[in-house]
């Protein structure tokens, strides 16, 4: 499946994110790691949607993954606004 082979990190790729955002060093599934994930994945993604303008699968693919993201910064700006604003200005974020 195409849209496997996009998307999925390499697991060193998918490592050194994790490094640059966690708090502590077991730190995998707080919602700053789980929003650098998902960016990434989400640049790898609009890369390939803009040489396959049709492939209409990965673009819902795509829009799952924004919404998710979006979500997590909703999350972290109601709970811990200071997170908030260091991972919108890390990984270059509007809003």
């Amino acid at each position: 499946m195409i849209l496997k082979n996009i998307v999925a990190m390499k697991k060193e790729q998918k490592k050194t994110v994790i490094e640059k955002h966690q708090s502590h060093k077991k730190d995998t599934g707080s919602p700053q790691v789980q929003v650098a994930i998902l960016t990434e994945k989400i640049t790898s993604l609009t890369e390939h949607l803009k040489t396959h303008a049709k492939d209409k699968h990965s673009r819902r693919g795509l829009i799952g993954m924004v919404g998710k993201r979006r979500k997590l910064l909703r999350y972290l700006q109601l709970n811990d606004i200071s997170q908030y604003t260091a991972v919108k200005k890390a990984l270059g974020l509007r809003k």
